[in-house]
C-alpha cells in the first residue's frame, strides 16, 4: 500500500471510528501542514462548526505501518486516540479574539529557529535574524496540563493587528521575559534532576556548564534574544562563555576557559544533533559565542578569527599563526572537557523532546 492509499484510508476510517466511540458531531479532512523544522500530511479532525482542531501526523504512522510496527487497523485507533485525547484536553480560548492586537499583546512569546531549514516558510513571517538563525514571534493563547494552545505570528496576522515589525518586535522583548522568564541552570543540578546521583555536586563557582531555556522547557531556546540574557548569562559564567544549540528548546552555555576550540565545540553539536536530537526539534550545528567586555555575539568561529585578528594587530604577527597558536594553548590547557556531561544530558528526554 502506498502513502496515498494509507491516507485515504485513515481519513475515512478515523471519522468512522469516532462515530463508533459516540462523536457524530466529527468532520475529518486531509491537509498538508507547513510548520516551522518539518511538514507533513495530517488528518485535521475538529467538530463541526468548530475553529479549534486537532492534527494527526500521517506521515510518521505510515513510517511506523512500513516498518511492520503496526497495522493499518492500530493505526485508524491510534490516530481516532490521538484526535479524541487532544480535542478533550485542548487549552479553551477565543478564537475570534486572535486578530485584537489589544488582546493579543500580553501573549507574545519568542522563539529562535534555524534560517536555512525554514528560509521558504520565513518569507510569509516576520523576524529578526540573529546569526544563521530567526527570531519568530508565537501567541501563548493557553495552557494546561496537556500541552499549549498557540499561535505562530504570520504576515498576514501582523497584517491584521495593524502593526508594524517594529513594534511587534518591541512587545515581544517586552513581554516574552514576563509570560515566559529564562532559566540558567548549572548542568550537575539539571543532571541530578533527571537522575539523582549522576553527576557530583558542583560548587556554582566551579560549574563550567549551565542550562539556559524557560519553565516548561518548550522552545525554551528563545531566550537568547531576551533583552540583557547574555550580559546576564556573562554575569553567572563570569565572562565569556560560548552557546551551544543542544535543541531548539534549550541551550548550553560553557564558560571560555580556553579549554576547547570553536572547532570541536561546533563538532559536539554536530554528533549530538545527528545522535540524540529528532530533525524537527533541531536548531542548528554551530556554536555560538558570547564576548562580554564587547557586548558581542556571533558565531564561534568568527570570534576566534576577530581575536586572532586583534592579536595580529598588537602583536604585528600574521593571523594564522595566532590561530595557530591559540589552538596550541588551547589544547594544552585542556583537563576536563564539558562534551561528555552536554552529551549526557541530551540523551535524557521529555516525551520526545531533547534535554
Amino acid at each position: 500500500m502506498d502513502f496515498e492509499d494509507f491516507k485515504k484510508i485513515l481519513v475515512e476510517d478515523i471519522k468512522n471510528e469516532l462515530e463508533h466511540r459516540g462523536r457524530t458531531n466529527m468532520e475529518v479532512s486531509s491537509v498538508h501542514v507547513e510548520k516551522l523544522n518539518e511538514s507533513y500530511d495530517a488528518a485535521t479532525v475538529k467538530e463541526k462548526d468548530s475553529h479549534i482542531g486537532v492534527n494527526v501526523n500521517l506521515n510518521r504512522l505510515f513510517d511506523q505501518y512500513k516498518a511492520n510496527e503496526i497495522t493499518v487497523t492500530e493505526a485508524i485507533f491510534h490516530a481516532a486516540d490521538i484526535a479524541e485525547n487532544g480535542l478533550k484536553d485542548t487549552p479553551q480560548f477565543d478564537v475570534n479574539s486572535i486578530a485584537d492586537y489589544s488582546q493579543m499583546k500580553d501573549k507574545l512569546s519568542m522563539e529562535v529557529v534555524s534560517a536555512e531549514k525554514n528560509a521558504e516558510m520565513l518569507g510569509t513571517i516576520p523576524h529578526e535574524e540573529m546569526e544563521d538563525m530567526a527570531v519568530v514571534y508565537r501567541l501563548i493563547l493557553g495552557e494546561n496540563e496537556s500541552g499549549r494552545g498557540t499561535v505562530l505570528v504570520t504576515n498576514n496576522l501582523m497584517e491584521q493587528f495593524g502593526i508594524t515589525q517594529e513594534q511587534l518586535h518591541a512587545d515581544a522583548m517586552e513581554n516574552a521575559p514576563e509570560i515566559r522568564p529564562s532559566e540558567i541552570r548549572g548542568m550537575s543540578e539539571v543532571m541530578n534532576e533527571i537522575a539523582p546521583g549522576m553527576a557530583p555536586e558542583i560548587a556554582p563557582g566551579d560549574e563550567q556548564m549551565f542550562v539556559a531555556s524557560v519553565p516548561d522547557k518548550i522552545n525554551g531556546a528563545g531566550v537568547i534574544a531576551y533583552p540583557n540574557f547574555m550580559e546576564d548569562a556573562a554575569q553567572k559564567l563570569g565572562g565569556d562563555f560560548y552557546v551551544l544549540p543542544s535543541s531548539i528548546h534549550e541551550v548550553l552555555l560553557v564558560r571560555d576557559n580556553g579549554q576547547m576550540t570553536a572547532k570541536e565545540l561546533e563538532q559536539m553539536v554536530k554528533e549530538v544533533n545527528s545522535t540524540q536530537v529528532s530533525p524537527d526539534e533541531q536548531l542548528t550545528d554551530h556554536a555560538y559565542h558570547y564576548d562580554a567586555k564587547a557586548h558581542v555575539f556571533e558565531m564561534a568561529d568568527r570570534f576566534e578569527a576577530r581575536q586572532a585578528e586583534m592579536d595580529a594587530e598588537e602583536h604585528g604577527t600574521d593571523k594564522d599563526s595566532v590561530l595557530g597558536d591559540l589552538k596550541a594553548k588551547k589544547d594544552e590547557a585542556a583537563k576536563q572537557s564539558p562534551e561528555k556531561h552536554a552529551k549526557d544530558v541530551v540523551k535524557k528526554s521529555r516525551g520526545g523532546e531533547a534535554l
